[in-house]
């Protein structure tokens, strides 16, 4: 187990930020250390260590060198998952509930974001730039979203009740009583 800890510190060596490192470079010398752990590490005991390794390296390749090219792009998604993580404890704190899921389909996907806005000194300032149509649409399509949540909801909760309403509803709109 100890031999591979090197192959695991030559990666975090290589991806390792610094000023001078471009994604071309780190590219290849990735590359290059998935092809000599490949070749050197060949024992049965290593092979699960190296298929890893490289299941690992692939799954990740295409975003994973973006940050040398752009400075703006954090290396890890660490802070994003703090803040999510972060959001989430607020919630179950407030509703007990220790799923969030229901929270943002009713809510919508933006609801995160609403937090940390109200955390912002020109909060205000942004509210009162939005254009009254822009709101009123997006009020409407949260007012729709809202609806399809509550007839999921009254459906899981009592299925025969609600298809009896749905019918109801549809034989008055047809004529039929």
């Amino acid at each position: 187990m100890m031999r591979w800890s090197k192959p695991i510190h030559h990666v975090a060596g290589i991806l390792n930020p610094s000023i001078d490192k471009r994604s071309e470079t780190v590219r290849f010398h990735m590359q290059h250390l998935l092809d000599w752990v490949e070749q050197t590490y060949t024992s049965k005991d290593d092979l699960p260590m190296v298929a890893n390794l490289k299941s690992y390296s692939r799954g990740f390749w295409k975003g994973l060198f973006t940050c040398y090219d752009h400075p703006h792009v954090p290396r890890t998604n660490n802070d994003h998952e703090r803040f999510f993580r972060q959001t989430k404890t607020r919630h179950r704190r407030m509703t007990g509930l220790r799923s969030w899921n229901e929270y943002i389909l009713r809510s919508g996907e933006m609801v995160v974001f609403v937090d940390d806005a109200l955390h912002q000194s020109n909060v205000l300032s942004r509210l009162q730039s939005v254009n009254y149509l822009d709101f009123k649409n997006e009020r409407l399509r949260w007012s729709a979203r809202l609806r399809e949540a509550t007839k999921r909801r009254r459906f899981r909760t009592n299925p025969s009740v609600y298809l009896e309403q749905a019918e109801n509803a549809y034989c008055m709109l047809i004529g039929q009583s």
